[in-house]
């Protein structure tokens, strides 16, 4: 263990908190905080321990306590911060961790990238929510748009930078999210990027950085798609 400051909410020091892993509060499978779990473990390399919500007292605490500002998930305690709002969250790792480009050009086009990714990601997250039917036609939906629409953005970034990164030359976290969201829609439809040879040879290069590699085997904290169970959770905790 190793004695550290930690801050309060406004970014003040406060000494004699013992520095202790991130800590994550969600339900145990993907959503929200799967990015984030992508930017801790698999660019990173940083430990995290894990709450997994799967009761709606659990859920009720947290807001009675405070815990959530806006009464929502995901919930991440890091550097004696209590962080909620994903795109809050992931913007400080990002930072913390040097993945967020050398000035604010590199930052803003970072910025729209992982916008453009986590717009399809959501799309499927969502989409487990659907009944069978209606399930099954948006997934085949969001693998047309992402081959229409999402995929050829970035096979024409990657032509046009003429890097291995999206960014910069160097590793950020608009490439992380983007194999994340490749990922996503390959377990919809495996030969999507047939038509991408450039984002094929990303995949493969970036998948193959050490600790995204480990990420990406069995064991590792990196959730599973969404099953019946994880959907029937999700609606009992929020009640929706």
């Amino acid at each position: 263990m190793v004695i550290i400051p930690s801050q309060d909410a406004f970014g003040n020091s406060e000494p004699g908190v013992v520095d202790a892993k991130p800590k994550l509060y969600y339900f145990h499978g993907r959503g929200k905080m799967e990015s984030i779990r992508w930017l801790l473990a698999a660019a990173a390399g940083v430990e995290f321990e894990e709450e997994f919500l799967e009761t709606r007292e659990q859920y009720e605490k947290l807001r009675k306590d405070g815990r959530l500002l806006f009464e929502q998930v995901p919930l991440v305690e890091i550097d004696g911060l209590p962080l909620t709002q994903t795109r809050a969250i992931l913007s400080y790792l990002a930072a913390k961790h040097n993945l967020y480009g050398k000035d604010l050009k590199e930052r803003v086009r970072i910025d729209m990238y992982t916008d453009g990714t986590q717009d399809l990601m959501m799309m499927i997250a969502h989409a487990a929510f659907k009944p069978p039917q209606e399930k099954e036609e948006n997934y085949a939906f969001i693998v047309k748009r992402a081959k229409t629409r999402y995929f050829p953005v970035f096979e024409k970034i990657l032509k046009d930078h003429g890097e291995a990164f999206l960014v910069g030359n160097q590793l950020s976290w608009a490439d992380l999210q983007l194999l994340e969201a490749i990922l996503m829609v390959e377990e919809l439809s495996a030969p999507v990027l047939s038509d991408f040879p450039l984002l094929q040879a990303f995949k493969t290069r970036i998948s193959n950085i050490p600790t995204i590699k480990k990420f990406l085997q069995p064991g590792s904290q990196r959730k599973p798609p969404p099953d019946d169970h994880y959907v029937e959770v999700v609606r009992n905790v929020l009640k929706f």
